[in-house]
């Protein structure tokens, strides 16, 4: 392992660290935060491994939300364990993106766009308008949380450090994959794509590959989400919970791994410090991705290069 391989390394070892010791100095309120701050980085990272390709969709939230409903379906009505329920609500967000991959495909760019919003939302209302067995506008209430010894998953506390563990492994997978020859393949098809197809790659097949991909992962963040709040409803996966995904992602920088990362750390923070002014919470975000979009085209991971720049030319004037 290389210099920069080692400070990685110990930099996750900190901050996993930091995160197993931080809920008991939390109050009750900031330990649901920080517990669902850990399941929204998932589903930024998995969102992010979605552009690689450079199709961004808005049907991301919708994709969360049919592994939701996919586990707390199978919890409630067919007596599924949670340890079952939650990889098959991966594995059902997954076939779902594969059967919308042949009309999504066939747009790129802005088609996509407005395609996979228009998808999402049938999929949505399909929600609403069928009350058996999604409940209707008043979704799936009393989905029960996991069972594993005599854990309490009620408590925050346990339900957190389950979390961490299942984002961790599934974090884990998805820097695998970028930085295997398929992730190096995604790259080339959103940079390179005329070249791509001009030595054999099948460029419909790893965007596809990507989305479904992309869409597992998230389907088993909304699986962790429902299983501790207890209820599923259409509400909790509309257009509004999607934009701030974009936020996160666009503020947070999409080049790297971490960015959508930071994003959503950073924006969440600010935003649980601005609860009690919910006037001015959609101001404030508008005004950080204007910001953003202005003096850090790149995102927040692109603000340590920047400072360093800068103290360089510094000490060559000096």
């Amino acid at each position: 392992m290389n210099a920069s391989g080692i400070r990685h390394f110990f930099v996750i070892a900190v901050v996993l660290a930091a995160l197993v010791v931080l809920p008991h100095f939390l109050k009750y309120h900031h330990q649901d935060f920080l517990l669902f701050l850990v399941i929204n980085i998932l589903v930024v990272a998995s969102y992010r491994l979605v552009t690689l390709t450079g199709e961004w969709s808005l049907i991301h939230a919708v994709m969360m939300g049919i592994g939701a409903y996919t586990s707390a379906i199978l919890s409630k009505h067919f007596d599924v364990s949670f340890w079952i329920s939650m990889p098959l609500a991966g594995v059902g967000a997954g076939i779902m993106a594969g059967l919308l991959c042949f009309p999504l495909f066939r747009m790129t760019q802005f088609y996509f766009l407005i395609g996979s919003f228009a998808a999402g939302e049938a999929i949505r209302l399909s929600w609403i308008h069928f009350i058996k067995p999604f409940g209707g506008t008043s979704g799936v209430s009393a989905i029960p949380p996991p069972e594993l010894l005599d854990i309490d998953f009620l408590e925050p506390i346990p339900y957190f450090y389950m979390v961490l563990v299942i984002v961790t492994i599934c974090l884990f997978l998805l820097y695998r994959i970028e930085k295997s020859r398929i992730g190096l393949t995604l790259h080339a098809v959103h940079w390179k794509a005329p070249l791509a197809e001009s030595v054999g790659v099948n460029t419909w097949n790893y965007r596809s590959l990507a989305f479904i991909t992309g869409s597992v992962f998230v389907g088993v963040a909304g699986a962790l989400k429902v299983h501790y709040i207890g209820t599923v409803t259409p509400k909790q996966f509309d257009i509004g919970f999607m934009v701030f995904i974009l936020i996160w992602v666009i503020v947070g920088g999409y080049r790297t791994f971490y960015g959508p990362i930071v994003g959503a750390v950073v924006l969440s923070v600010l935003d649980e410090m601005f609860r009690g002014f919910d006037v001015l919470r959609p101001a404030l975000y508008g005004a950080i991705l204007v910001f953003g979009i202005l003096f850090l085209p790149n995102g927040l991971e692109s603000l340590p290069d920047k400072v360093r720049a800068r103290l360089g030319r510094r000490r060559d004037s000096g």
